[in-house]
């Protein structure tokens, strides 16, 4: 499986160019593919009952993430998500 853990924290350069904190929230397996879940530390932190901004990326053999370049690879990977969220709640 990955060498990715729940709970790591990684730097990524943001959109702005300046570098954010991201924390692997959990991970997900889509068609025998790997995907991290993940979410900005500041505003995990913040703990508000406000919708968090969530990133998904796929994990390779190495455990080394990629951006997901398709719309449709992306949506895939929500969906999986979401359904897990309703039924493990």
């Amino acid at each position: 499986m990955s060498k990715i853990e729940i709970g790591e924290i990684l730097v990524l350069e943001g959109e702005n160019g300046q570098d954010e904190e991201i924390e692997i929230l959990g991970t997900l397996d889509v068609d025998g593919a790997e995907y991290a879940v993940a979410g900005l530390v500041e505003e995990i932190k913040r703990d508000t009952n406000e919708d968090m901004e969530i990133f998904f990326f796929r994990v390779d053999e190495e455990g080394e993430l990629h951006e997901i370049e398709s719309d449709a690879e992306f949506q895939q990977v929500a969906r999986v998500l979401e359904h897990n969220m309703k039924h493990n709640h």
